[in-house]
C-alpha cells in the first residue's frame, strides 16, 4: 500500500473539539479503500496513550522544543495513530489548546508537532515505515512543510488542508529561534504576517498542494471577505488549490440503526413522525401547524444565530417551532433565552451540547437551520440530509456545495434537496423560511424533498478518491523533478 502521514491536533475517537477531528478520524478508512495506508500523528494529551494502547516507541527525540520526546504507535477506533509523547508540552490538564484560555506556549507546542512530523517523514520510523506524502491539517501542523524543506527532504510530497482560515497560528516574531526557524524564513513571501509568525501562512506558502474542505470555500478564500487577510497568499497559489468536500460516517449517522430514535428510512418515513412527537415532548413544544426546525450549533454570529433570533418571531407566528441545542456567545445565548421565554410551547432551548440529544433532534426535526455567514464545509446539513431533516442553509462554502436549492426549476427537475438563501441577512432568511412553510404544507412535495435528501451520497468514498488522486499526482511530480 502507498503511505501517507496525517498530522493533526485532534482526531476522533481520541480527542475532539470540532469538525477537524471528524475529518482526521474518517480519512484513514476511506483512503484504505483507495490503496493508501494513513498513519495519524497527534499529541499525546493526558489519557490518550492508554486509550490507544500505544506501547511501542517508533521514534525518539533527545530534545524536542525544550525536552525529550518519543512517538508511540497504537490504534483507536480503527485509526492507526502515532502519539507524540512530550510531557513538557502536552501533559497538562484542560483541553488540547487551553484551560480554559489558550496556553501561552501553544506556538511552541504545535511547532513541536510539525517538527516531529517532518523528521518522521525525512527519516522514517524504527519499524521501517516512511511516508510518501505528509498531509498537514490547519495551523497546528502548518510548519510541517517548512521544517521538511529545512531538512532537505525532496522525495516526500506535502499537502496543506485549511479547515478554517480564521485560525492562523500567530506567534511573536521573537519566537523564531525558539521554534527552530531561520531568520531567512521571516519574509513577506514566507511566514511573516503583519509583524508576526503565521504557521498557517507557512503551510500555504511551502506545501506542494493546498486543499480546503469544499470547492466553494476554496474559491471564497481568494476574496477579502473570506480570506481573513490571507486571500492574497491563497490567490497567488490558485493553481495548487482545490476543494474536496467532507463526508460523514454513514454508520454512526444512520436513521435505520440509530439507537437514539425510532428507526425509519427513505422507503418508509413512518418512524420520523414518532420521533417528531417525542422531540416536541422533550422540548416542551405543542400545537405546531408548521415545521419543527432544529438548531444544533455553536451560538455565534459566525453561525448566523443572530439572524435566527431576528426572524424567529415571524416563523413561529406562521406556525413553526424551534428546538435549539448549543452554546457560545453569551449575548446570543441570552437572545435565545428571550425567544424561548416569549414563545412558550413553540421554542425550546438547551444550552450546552449533548451528542445523544443531537441524534434525537435530527431524527425528529422537519428542518435544520444552518444560516452561517461562512462555513468551510459544515457537517450539520449533511446529517440533516441523511435523516430527512430538510436543510435550510446560507449560500456559502460547503453549504452551497451540498444542498440543492428547491427553486421552481430544481423541484420540477426532481433534484432539490433543501433551501438556500442569499444574501446572508435577516430579510433573505425570513423569505426563505416563508418558502419552507409553503412547501411544508404540500405534504407529498415535502416528502419527496425529504426522501431525495436521504438518498444522497454523503459518505467518504468520493472525497477519499479525490485525496488519493491528489497524492498520486504529487508523487508523480516529485519523481519527475528528481
Amino acid at each position: 500500500m502507498r503511505r501517507v502521514l496525517s498530522v493533526t491536533s485532534e482526531c476522533v475517537p481520541l480527542i475532539k473539539t470540532g469538525g477537524l477531528a471528524d475529518v482526521a478520524g474518517a480519512l484513514p478508512a476511506g483512503l484504505a479503500g483507495q490503496g493508501w495506508q494513513m498513519r495519524t500523528l497527534l499529541p499525546a494529551y493526558p489519557g490518550l496513550i492508554k486509550q490507544a494502547a500505544a506501547k511501542t516507541a517508533v521514534f525518539t527525540f533527545d530534545d524536542l522544543m525544550g525536552g525529550p520526546a518519543r512517538v508511540l504507535a497504537g490504534t483507536a477506533g480503527g485509526v492507526d495513530v502515532l502519539l507524540l509523547d512530550a510531557p513538557h508540552l502536552y501533559d497538562r490538564p484542560g483541553g488540547p489548546y487551553g484551560n480554559p484560555t489558550d496556553f501561552a506556549d501553544n506556538p511552541l507546542r504545535f511547532a513541536a508537532l510539525s517538527s516531529a512530523a517532518a523528521q518522521i517523514a525525512a527519516e522514517g520510523l524504527s519499524d521501517g515505515w516512511r511516508p510518501e506524502v505528509l498531509h498537514a491539517h490547519d495551523w497546528q501542523a502548518g510548519l510541517a512543510p517548512t521544517y521538511l524543506a529545512q531538512l532537505g527532504c525532496e522525495d516526500v510530497a506535502t499537502v496543506m488542508t485549511v479547515h478554517n482560515i480564521a485560525f492562523q497560528g500567530l506567534a511573536p516574531a521573537a519566537m523564531l529561534g525558539t521554534m527552530g526557524l531561520p531568520l531567512s524564513a521571516y519574509t513577506s513571501e514566507g511566514l511573516e504576517y503583519w509583524g508576526q509568525i503565521s504557521t498557517l501562512k507557512a503551510g500555504l506558502v511551502h506545501a506542494d498542494a493546498i486543499t480546503t474542505v469544499s470547492p466553494t470555500y476554496a474559491s471564497e478564500l481568494m476574496r477579502a471577505e473570506f480570506g481573513m487577510g490571507l486571500e492574497g497568499v491563497v490567490a497567488a497559489r490558485a493553481d495548487r488549490l482545490s476543494g474536496i468536500l467532507n463526508g460523514i460516517d454513514m454508520d454512526v449517522w444512520n436513521p435505520q440503526t440509530d439507537a437514539q430514535i425510532t428507526p425509519y428510512s427513505a422507503t418508509s418515513l413512518k418512524g420520523k413522525a414518532t420521533n417528531r412527537k417525542a422531540l416536541m415532548s422533550e422540548f416542551g413544544l405543542s400545537g405546531l401547524t408548521g415545521p419543527l426546525a432544529i438548531i444544533v450549533s455553536r451560538l455565534t454570529s459566525q453561525k448566523g444565530m443572530d439572524l435566527v433570533a431576528a426572524t424567529a418571531d415571524q416563523f413561529v407566528a406562521a406556525g413553526g417551532g424551534l428546538a435549539i441545542l448549543g452554546s457560545g456567545d453569551p449575548l446570543i445565548e441570552d437572545q435565545m433565552r428571550v425567544l424561548a421565554r416569549n414563545h412558550p410551547g413553540k421554542v425550546g432551548l438547551r444550552i450546552g451540547y449533548d451528542e445523544a440529544l443531537s441524534h434525537r433532534m435530527f431524527g425528529g426535526g422537519d428542518v435544520v437551520l444552518v444560516p452561517s455567514r461562512f462555513e468551510p464545509c459544515g457537517l450539520t446539513q449533511l446529517y440533516g440530509l441523511r435523516y430527512g431533516t430538510v436543510p435550510v442553509v446560507a449560500a456559502t462554502g460547503g453549504l452551497a456545495d451540498s444542498v440543492i436549492h428547491a427553486n421552481t426549476m430544481a423541484q420540477s427537475a426532481g433534484v432539490a434537496t433543501g433551501f438556500q438563501f442569499h444574501p446572508i441577512d435577516e430579510m433573505a432568511l425570513a423569505q426563505c423560511l416563508r418558502n419552507v412553510i409553503t412547501l411544508f404544507s404540500d405534504k407529498s412535495g415535502w416528502t419527496r424533498l425529504q426522501k431525495r435528501g436521504m438518498k444522497q451520497a454523503l459518505g467518504w468514498e468520493a472525497s477519499s478518491a479525490a485525496y488519493a488522486a491528489l497524492y498520486e499526482s504529487l508523487i508523480g511530480e516529485h519523481r519527475s523533478a528528481t
